[in-house]
């Protein structure tokens, strides 16, 4: 069997090609040991984009048409799986995911090649729900702004004044808007430091909200009463500008604003006048509207902005994470298995091995 491993400077290819032989009990040159080609992919060190129609894709299409060529499985986090890639790939029947959703792929495509593709939910979910509680941490105490501001050479005593302390976590009001892998662990993370916990997910199950210590509430109620909000929602076209300057306005003056998880969540033109005027206290960004920002981003010279390179999922626990996930994904696929997380499931009803 060959297998494309088309790894990249996070996900790597070894990382890769470890975890599936791993999962199938092969090393190399031993029966059964698939036959890997293998492609080196520049993400993170290159930015990710569009490519041949896909979204968020590292390399070109004639990159991986040239490295899949007579395989069955692929397996990748960043390669760009188009139209045109399934066209030049007739042998190909799965190509997994090391993601949380497989926005490189072209779904339509895949399906009409009757191609599998597989994801992996989860994979990032304690590393992306540490950062997010760190940078709610950092925003709320003033550490990354101080930090910065003694090491250019200045002193900011009156930070320990009343009017300019920061606010504990224990006894605070939190809101996150979305409570998925993710956002449902900020929460058990935020109830054990005291913090009263509110949360708005319309797909949410409210009893399991309330099981966690949170309360569930309605978006608008939990920016009215929330002294700190952090985002976790997914980005659809409901969700994109969630978070815009009708519902900024609506946030206690001086409150935090935290988004680690999809800068099109959030409406970013009115946020450097709030943060001049005071009316937001502070702001914490791991994601933006455009990555990476433009050198002229109005944010750059706003107050309290603490600002982060989409760092939230880099760990190498995720990193090892995703590749033992899609590589269980090849044991189920030569095992015979049901898969167990296909974006497109209507492709299972003619998919063969």
């Amino acid at each position: 069997m060959r297998i494309l491993a088309a790894g990249d400077e996070f996900v790597g290819t070894g990382l890769l090609t470890s975890a599936v032989r791993a999962e199938l009990g092969t090393g190399p040159g031993q029966d059964g040991d698939p036959d890997f080609a293998e492609l080196s992919l520049p993400w993170p060190i290159e930015p990710f984009g569009p490519v041949g129609g896909v979204q968020e894709a590292s390399g070109t299409e004639e990159q991986v048409i040239e490295a899949v060529a007579g395989a069955e499985l692929a397996v990748t986090q960043m390669a760009p799986f188009t139209g045109k890639v399934f066209a030049a790939a007739p042998d190909l029947r799965m190509v997994s995911v090391s993601r949380g959703g497989p926005v490189n792929v072209d779904l339509k495509a895949a399906t009409a090649a009757g191609v599998a593709v597989t994801y992996a939910p989860g994979r990032n979910a304690a590393a992306a729900a540490e950062f997010a509680v760190g940078m709610i941490l950092a925003a709320m105490r003033r550490i990354s702004t101080s930090s910065a501001e003694l090491l250019e050479g200045t002193w900011r005593g009156d930070y320990y004044t009343y009017a300019n302390a920061g606010v504990e976590l224990e006894g605070s009001t939190v809101g996150l808007v979305g409570y998925g892998a993710i956002g449902s662990r900020v929460a058990r993370v935020l109830v054990a430091f005291g913090a009263k916990v509110l949360v708005s997910d319309p797909f949410a199950d409210p009893a399991k909200i309330t099981a966690d210590g949170a309360e569930p509430v309605e978006l608008d109620d939990l920016l009215r009463r929330s002294a700190a909000v952090s985002l976790h929602a997914r980005l659809t076209e409901q969700t994109r500008h969630l978070i815009d300057a009708g519902r900024l306005a609506l946030m206690p003056e001086g409150a935090v604003l935290v988004n680690t998880a999809r800068g099109g969540l959030l409406d970013y033109a009115p946020l450097p006048g709030l943060l001049r005027s005071g009316r937001l206290g502070a702001l914490a960004l791991d994601v933006y509207d455009v990555e990476p920002p433009s050198a002229d981003w109005a944010l750059r010279d706003a107050p309290n902005v603490i600002a982060t390179p989409h760092l939230a999922g880099a760990s190498r626990q995720t990193a090892e994470r995703a590749a033992r996930i899609v590589a269980a994904e090849v044991g189920r696929y030569v095992r015979g298995e049901d898969l167990a997380n296909v974006a497109n499931p209507e492709v299972l009803d003619r998919f063969r091995r």
